[in-house]
Protein backbone atom coordinates (compact mmCIF):
# COMPACT_ATOMS: atom_id res chain seq x y z
CA UNK A 1 0.00 0.00 0.00
CA UNK A 2 1.45 3.37 -1.01
CA UNK A 3 1.72 6.38 1.27
CA UNK A 4 -0.97 8.11 -0.79
CA UNK A 5 -3.32 5.20 -0.33
CA UNK A 6 -2.87 5.32 3.44
CA UNK A 7 -3.51 9.04 3.65
CA UNK A 8 -6.33 9.83 1.24
CA UNK A 9 -9.30 8.26 -0.46
CA UNK A 10 -12.07 9.25 -2.81
CA UNK A 11 -15.60 8.71 -1.54
CA UNK A 12 -19.23 8.94 -2.64
CA UNK A 13 -22.82 7.98 -1.83
CA UNK A 14 -24.53 5.58 -4.26
CA UNK A 15 -28.12 4.68 -3.40
CA UNK A 16 -30.44 3.09 -5.96
CA UNK A 17 -29.82 1.53 -9.37
CA UNK A 18 -29.06 4.81 -11.13
CA UNK A 19 -26.45 6.07 -8.72
CA UNK A 20 -24.79 2.67 -8.32
CA UNK A 21 -24.39 2.51 -12.10
CA UNK A 22 -22.98 6.04 -12.20
CA UNK A 23 -20.62 5.29 -9.31
CA UNK A 24 -19.37 2.26 -11.23
CA UNK A 25 -18.26 4.55 -14.06
CA UNK A 26 -16.48 6.73 -11.51
CA UNK A 27 -14.83 3.63 -10.00
CA UNK A 28 -13.46 2.73 -13.44
CA UNK A 29 -12.02 6.25 -13.77
CA UNK A 30 -10.33 6.00 -10.37
CA UNK A 31 -8.91 2.61 -11.27
CA UNK A 32 -7.48 4.13 -14.46
CA UNK A 33 -6.34 7.56 -13.29
CA UNK A 34 -5.63 7.08 -9.55
CA UNK A 35 -4.62 3.42 -9.30
CA UNK A 36 -3.10 3.73 -5.83
CA UNK A 37 -6.06 5.50 -4.19
CA UNK A 38 -9.00 3.77 -2.51
CA UNK A 39 -12.61 4.63 -3.26
CA UNK A 40 -15.01 4.48 -0.30
CA UNK A 41 -18.66 4.01 -1.30
CA UNK A 42 -21.71 3.92 0.95
CA UNK A 43 -24.40 2.05 -0.93
CA UNK A 44 -27.52 -0.06 -0.55
CA UNK A 45 -25.90 -2.90 -2.54
CA UNK A 46 -22.15 -3.31 -1.85
CA UNK A 47 -21.99 -6.50 -3.93
CA UNK A 48 -22.30 -4.47 -7.13
CA UNK A 49 -18.80 -3.12 -6.52
CA UNK A 50 -17.11 -6.43 -5.68
CA UNK A 51 -15.17 -6.47 -8.98
CA UNK A 52 -13.36 -3.21 -8.20
CA UNK A 53 -10.19 -3.86 -6.22
CA UNK A 54 -9.90 -0.25 -5.03
CA UNK A 55 -13.50 0.10 -3.87
CA UNK A 56 -14.32 -0.19 -0.17
CA UNK A 57 -18.11 -0.57 -0.28
CA UNK A 58 -20.16 -0.31 2.91
CA UNK A 59 -23.85 -1.07 3.40
CA UNK A 60 -25.99 2.00 3.97
CA UNK A 61 -29.73 2.55 4.01
CA UNK A 62 -30.96 6.08 3.44
CA UNK A 63 -31.30 7.91 6.75
CA UNK A 64 -32.57 11.34 5.77
CA UNK A 65 -35.97 12.24 4.36
CA UNK A 66 -34.04 12.81 1.16
CA UNK A 67 -30.52 11.55 0.63
CA UNK A 68 -28.59 14.84 0.45
CA UNK A 69 -27.48 15.01 4.07
CA UNK A 70 -26.51 11.32 4.07
CA UNK A 71 -23.21 12.48 2.62
CA UNK A 72 -22.09 13.05 6.20
CA UNK A 73 -22.08 9.27 6.76
CA UNK A 74 -19.77 8.86 3.77
CA UNK A 75 -17.38 11.45 5.21
CA UNK A 76 -17.47 9.80 8.63
CA UNK A 77 -16.71 6.38 7.17
CA UNK A 78 -13.89 7.68 4.99
CA UNK A 79 -12.24 9.60 7.84
CA UNK A 80 -12.41 6.53 10.06
CA UNK A 81 -9.98 4.90 7.60
CA UNK A 82 -7.97 7.76 6.09
CA UNK A 83 -6.50 11.13 7.08
CA UNK A 84 -8.22 12.89 4.16
CA UNK A 85 -11.07 12.19 1.79
CA UNK A 86 -12.19 13.72 -1.50
CA UNK A 87 -15.97 13.60 -1.89
CA UNK A 88 -17.42 13.53 -5.41
CA UNK A 89 -21.06 13.16 -6.36
CA UNK A 90 -21.63 9.71 -7.84
CA UNK A 91 -22.54 11.16 -11.25
CA UNK A 92 -19.14 12.81 -11.71
CA UNK A 93 -16.19 11.52 -13.70
CA UNK A 94 -12.41 11.87 -13.50
CA UNK A 95 -10.81 12.74 -16.83
CA UNK A 96 -7.04 12.56 -16.36
CA UNK A 97 -4.31 11.12 -14.10
CA UNK A 98 -4.43 12.37 -10.51
CA UNK A 99 -1.17 13.29 -8.80
CA UNK A 100 -0.08 11.07 -5.92
CA UNK A 101 1.20 14.16 -4.11
CA UNK A 102 -1.87 16.34 -3.57
CA UNK A 103 -0.49 19.34 -1.73
CA UNK A 104 -3.84 21.01 -1.16
CA UNK A 105 -4.86 18.13 1.12
CA UNK A 106 -2.06 18.85 3.58
CA UNK A 107 -3.91 21.73 5.26
CA UNK A 108 -6.55 20.66 7.83
CA UNK A 109 -10.19 21.47 7.23
CA UNK A 110 -12.39 21.62 4.14
CA UNK A 111 -11.16 22.44 0.66
CA UNK A 112 -14.10 23.22 -1.63
CA UNK A 113 -14.00 23.45 -5.41
CA UNK A 114 -16.72 26.08 -5.10
CA UNK A 115 -17.77 28.05 -2.02
CA UNK A 116 -18.91 31.56 -1.15
CA UNK A 117 -20.26 33.37 1.89
CA UNK A 118 -23.95 33.36 2.75
CA UNK A 119 -24.62 36.98 1.67
CA UNK A 120 -23.51 35.99 -1.84
CA UNK A 121 -25.49 32.75 -1.73
CA UNK A 122 -28.66 34.63 -0.76
CA UNK A 123 -27.97 37.88 -2.63
CA UNK A 124 -31.25 37.73 -4.57
CA UNK A 125 -33.21 37.08 -1.38
CA UNK A 126 -31.61 40.08 0.29
CA UNK A 127 -32.33 42.18 -2.82
CA UNK A 128 -35.96 41.03 -2.84
CA UNK A 129 -35.77 39.36 -6.28
CA UNK A 130 -35.58 35.68 -5.32
CA UNK A 131 -38.16 32.95 -5.90
CA UNK A 132 -40.25 31.81 -2.94
CA UNK A 133 -38.22 28.58 -2.60
CA UNK A 134 -35.01 30.49 -1.91
CA UNK A 135 -36.76 32.91 0.43
CA UNK A 136 -37.95 29.98 2.52
CA UNK A 137 -34.47 28.42 2.47
CA UNK A 138 -32.99 31.72 3.65
CA UNK A 139 -35.55 31.96 6.47
CA UNK A 140 -34.72 28.46 7.72
CA UNK A 141 -30.96 28.99 7.46
CA UNK A 142 -31.22 32.29 9.33
CA UNK A 143 -33.27 30.55 12.04
CA UNK A 144 -30.52 27.93 12.40
CA UNK A 145 -27.93 30.71 12.62
CA UNK A 146 -29.89 32.31 15.45
CA UNK A 147 -30.09 29.01 17.32
CA UNK A 148 -26.31 28.70 17.05
CA UNK A 149 -25.92 32.32 18.29
CA UNK A 150 -24.06 33.29 15.13
CA UNK A 151 -26.17 36.30 14.10
CA UNK A 152 -23.27 38.72 14.35
CA UNK A 153 -20.98 36.46 12.34
CA UNK A 154 -23.29 35.09 9.64
CA UNK A 155 -21.63 37.09 6.84
CA UNK A 156 -18.43 35.11 7.44
CA UNK A 157 -20.11 31.71 7.09
CA UNK A 158 -19.45 29.82 3.86
CA UNK A 159 -21.86 27.91 1.65
CA UNK A 160 -20.08 24.86 0.18
CA UNK A 161 -21.06 23.56 -3.25
CA UNK A 162 -21.33 19.94 -2.25
CA UNK A 163 -20.59 18.18 -5.55
CA UNK A 164 -16.82 18.22 -4.90
CA UNK A 165 -15.00 18.96 -1.66
CA UNK A 166 -12.20 17.47 0.39
CA UNK A 167 -11.76 17.08 4.13
CA UNK A 168 -8.54 16.63 6.10
CA UNK A 169 -8.62 15.79 9.80
CA UNK A 170 -7.92 18.58 12.28
CA UNK A 171 -7.22 17.26 15.78
CA UNK A 172 -10.79 16.09 16.33
CA UNK A 173 -12.55 19.19 15.01
CA UNK A 174 -13.84 17.04 12.16
CA UNK A 175 -15.80 14.96 14.71
CA UNK A 176 -17.52 18.04 16.12
CA UNK A 177 -18.17 19.20 12.56
CA UNK A 178 -19.95 15.93 11.73
CA UNK A 179 -22.02 16.05 14.94
CA UNK A 180 -23.16 19.58 14.16
CA UNK A 181 -23.95 18.61 10.56
CA UNK A 182 -26.21 15.85 11.90
CA UNK A 183 -28.02 18.27 14.18
CA UNK A 184 -28.49 20.75 11.33
CA UNK A 185 -29.57 18.03 8.91
CA UNK A 186 -32.38 17.05 11.28
CA UNK A 187 -33.35 20.67 11.85
CA UNK A 188 -33.43 21.57 8.16
CA UNK A 189 -35.34 18.46 7.11
CA UNK A 190 -37.87 18.78 9.91
CA UNK A 191 -38.61 22.27 8.66
CA UNK A 192 -38.95 21.25 5.01
CA UNK A 193 -35.48 22.05 3.68
CA UNK A 194 -34.32 18.75 2.25
CA UNK A 195 -31.49 19.82 -0.08
CA UNK A 196 -28.94 22.63 0.17
CA UNK A 197 -26.67 20.57 2.40
CA UNK A 198 -23.95 23.10 1.60
CA UNK A 199 -25.66 25.38 4.15
CA UNK A 200 -25.29 22.75 6.86
CA UNK A 201 -21.67 22.05 5.91
CA UNK A 202 -20.76 25.73 6.17
CA UNK A 203 -22.63 26.32 9.43
CA UNK A 204 -21.29 23.17 11.10
CA UNK A 205 -17.72 23.93 10.06
CA UNK A 206 -17.89 27.52 11.29
CA UNK A 207 -19.35 26.54 14.65
CA UNK A 208 -16.75 23.78 15.07
CA UNK A 209 -13.85 26.05 14.13
CA UNK A 210 -13.17 23.74 11.18
CA UNK A 211 -11.70 25.93 8.41
CA UNK A 212 -13.15 26.14 4.90
CA UNK A 213 -11.13 27.38 1.94
CA UNK A 214 -11.63 27.57 -1.79
CA UNK A 215 -9.29 25.41 -3.82
CA UNK A 216 -8.74 25.10 -7.55
CA UNK A 217 -7.72 21.48 -6.90
CA UNK A 218 -4.93 21.28 -9.48
CA UNK A 219 -4.31 17.83 -10.96
CA UNK A 220 -7.96 16.83 -10.43
CA UNK A 221 -9.65 17.09 -13.84
CA UNK A 222 -13.33 16.18 -13.59
CA UNK A 223 -16.65 16.06 -15.44
CA UNK A 224 -19.87 17.34 -13.93
CA UNK A 225 -22.79 17.59 -16.33
CA UNK A 226 -24.14 20.98 -15.22
CA UNK A 227 -20.72 22.57 -14.88
CA UNK A 228 -19.58 21.19 -18.23
CA UNK A 229 -22.61 22.65 -20.01
CA UNK A 230 -21.85 26.02 -18.43
CA UNK A 231 -18.20 25.78 -19.57
CA UNK A 232 -19.33 24.96 -23.10
CA UNK A 233 -21.57 28.04 -23.12
CA UNK A 234 -18.58 30.10 -22.04
CA UNK A 235 -16.36 28.60 -24.72
CA UNK A 236 -14.18 26.91 -22.10
CA UNK A 237 -15.04 23.37 -23.21
CA UNK A 238 -16.16 21.53 -26.33
CA UNK A 239 -19.26 19.38 -26.78
CA UNK A 240 -17.43 17.32 -29.40
CA UNK A 241 -14.65 16.43 -26.97
CA UNK A 242 -16.99 15.77 -24.05
CA UNK A 243 -19.84 14.07 -25.93
CA UNK A 244 -18.94 10.56 -24.74
CA UNK A 245 -19.29 11.65 -21.12
CA UNK A 246 -22.64 13.35 -21.77
CA UNK A 247 -23.89 10.25 -23.60
CA UNK A 248 -22.83 7.84 -20.84
CA UNK A 249 -24.34 10.08 -18.20
CA UNK A 250 -27.64 10.47 -20.06
CA UNK A 251 -27.94 6.74 -20.73
CA UNK A 252 -27.92 6.02 -16.99
CA UNK A 253 -29.37 9.20 -15.47
CA UNK A 254 -32.28 9.62 -17.89
CA UNK A 255 -33.41 6.12 -18.95
CA UNK A 256 -36.42 5.72 -21.21
CA UNK A 257 -39.43 4.53 -19.22
CA UNK A 258 -43.10 4.02 -19.98
CA UNK A 259 -45.72 6.25 -18.39
CA UNK A 260 -46.78 3.36 -16.15
CA UNK A 261 -43.20 2.82 -14.98
CA UNK A 262 -42.89 6.52 -14.19
CA UNK A 263 -46.16 6.55 -12.23
CA UNK A 264 -45.27 3.44 -10.23
CA UNK A 265 -41.81 4.84 -9.48
CA UNK A 266 -43.27 8.17 -8.35
CA UNK A 267 -45.79 6.48 -6.04
CA UNK A 268 -43.00 4.40 -4.51
CA UNK A 269 -40.84 7.49 -3.97
CA UNK A 270 -43.71 9.35 -2.31
CA UNK A 271 -44.44 6.46 0.07
CA UNK A 272 -40.77 6.30 1.10
CA UNK A 273 -40.64 10.08 1.47
CA UNK A 274 -43.60 10.25 3.85
CA UNK A 275 -42.34 7.26 5.84
CA UNK A 276 -38.95 8.91 6.35
CA UNK A 277 -40.57 12.24 7.21
CA UNK A 278 -42.75 10.58 9.85
CA UNK A 279 -39.76 8.76 11.27
CA UNK A 280 -37.79 12.01 11.45
CA UNK A 281 -40.61 13.78 13.30
CA UNK A 282 -40.83 10.97 15.84
CA UNK A 283 -37.07 10.81 16.41
CA UNK A 284 -36.54 14.58 16.53
CA UNK A 285 -39.75 15.59 18.28
CA UNK A 286 -37.87 18.13 20.41
CA UNK A 287 -36.70 20.15 17.38
CA UNK A 288 -39.13 22.87 16.35
CA UNK A 289 -39.06 25.67 13.83
CA UNK A 290 -39.82 29.10 15.20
Amino acid sequence: MSNQEKKVCFCTLALGNKYRALASLLAKDIDKYAPHTSFVILTDNPNEFSNFSQVLAFKHQQHGVKCYHDKRFVIAQALSLFDSCIFLDADMRILAPVSEDIQWLNEPGITARACFNLPIKFAKVIAGTAEAKYCREFKIVKSAIQKLNLDAEWKNIQFVQEYLFAITKDSGKEIQFLRLWEMLANYFERNGLYDGEGNAIGLAAYQAGFPIRWGQMPSLSFFNEKIERFKIQKGQSSMDEMSIYFEEHARIAYPKRSILEKVVSKIGENIKFFYRLLRLKIVTNSLTYE
